[in-house]
């Protein structure tokens, strides 16, 4: 196939371009290259005839015609996002024009070209989503596909609207959507605002590791690479119209989740050892849920997919990434918000 790719400069975005092209995927990699994205992450593949390059910002729909209309893409895998929950706590415009005008743009341009070449059969729009449009679970229970919306943050609602929209587009026009939620990922390439590359830097500059309220909140975490796999095999399999949830099968509570990571550091990085006494209790974010665990029974029975990395071993191999990678996340800390602690508006 040719897939259009949104957001391929990204953590997640790039991790399935690399997929697809190890796979013999035709990829176009469509990026505004925003803050948050790296072309670096994408550096294994950028010189194969497989891979193509547009800067192009989602919320530009005349850009966006052109795409579709250079290119021909077989299907989109739509990643293009804002997705850092404490951002959106102090700047939630960026997700509402991103996040829900970008995907309505993304579908319009989708639509518009599809119709145009006469509405092929094999024709797909995925849109990747996230668990947290659900809302917070309390100590039981699993979000299943038809878990009603409850997002709970700017970030959580704008992704919410923008599965809405996706869904609508399906059901008004015919479009061939697809729509998969996942948990919380992490591996190779994580920006480093986010919890677990956030722990491994401040533990190596031997900073203190802020964990929020009293580290009790609950993630089921996802190996990036198995998300990657995941949403190519959706893409292949999936039922047109038709939503999958894609999780870790590991949950771990915050706290449990940076011992681990900090034991970890103390092999590899002994000199800093006992890393666990960095860790600092602050004041917990407004909204933050509780708990999320997702029920992977759909996609495990009809796609046959279910994640290769246990959460133990996922989080030495990226451990083990950040180490030998730091001429890759160094750079980074310098650019706007990381390292500052954000969404702590009231």
């Amino acid at each position: 196939m040719k897939i259009l790719v949104t957001g391929g400069a990204g953590f997640i975005g790039s991790a399935v371009i690399r997929k697809a092209v190890s796979l013999g995927h035709e990829v176009v990699n469509l990026d505004a290259l925003t803050y948050a994205a790296n072309l670096e992450n994408v550096a294994t593949v950028a010189r194969s005839p497989f891979y193509r390059f547009e800067k192009v910002d989602i919320r530009d729909r005349l850009a966006l015609d052109s795409v579709f209309a250079t290119h021909h893409p077989d299907a989109v895998m739509h990643l293009a996002a804002e997705s850092h929950v404490d951002r959106s706590i102090d700047g939630p415009s960026d997700f509402i024009e991103t996040n829900i005008t970008g995907t309505f743009n993304m579908l319009e341009a989708a639509r518009t070209y599809w119709a145009g070449r006469g509405k092929p059969d094999n024709f797909r729009f995925h849109h990747i989503s996230t668990d947290e449009v659900y809302g917070s679970l309390d100590e039981t229970g699993q979000f299943t596909e038809d878990t009603g919306y409850d997002p709970r943050s700017p970030y959580s609602a704008s992704k919410a609207a923008s599965d809405h929209l996706v869904r609508a587009w399906g059901e008004t026009y015919g479009l061939p959507v697809l729509l998969t939620n996942c948990s919380n990922n992490y591996g190779p390439y994580h920006f480093p605002e986010k919890l677990i590359p956030v722990v491994i830097i401040r533990a190596l500059s031997g900073e203190s590791i802020p964990i929020y309220g009293d580290g009790g909140n609950v993630r089921d975490w996802l190996y990036v690479e198995d998300h990657a796999d995941a949403l190519l095999a959706v893409l292949e399999k999936g039922a047109v119209g038709r939503a999958y949830n894609i999780g870790g099968e590991n949950e771990v509570k915050n706290i449990d989740l940076v011992h681990t990571i900090c034991a970890e550091l103390d092999t590899l990085r002994p000199g800093g050892a006992p890393h666990n006494q960095l860790i600092t209790f602050v004041p917990d974010r407004p909204g933050h849920d509780r708990r999320y665990a997702i029920d992977p029974e759909r996609i495990r029975t009809e796609i046959g997919w279910r994640p290769s990395v246990t959460v133990k071993e996922g989080l030495a191999m990226t451990v083990r990434w950040y180490l030998n990678n730091e001429d890759w996340w160094r750079p980074l800390l310098a650019r706007q918000g990381v390292g500052k602690r954000l969404g702590v508006k009231p």
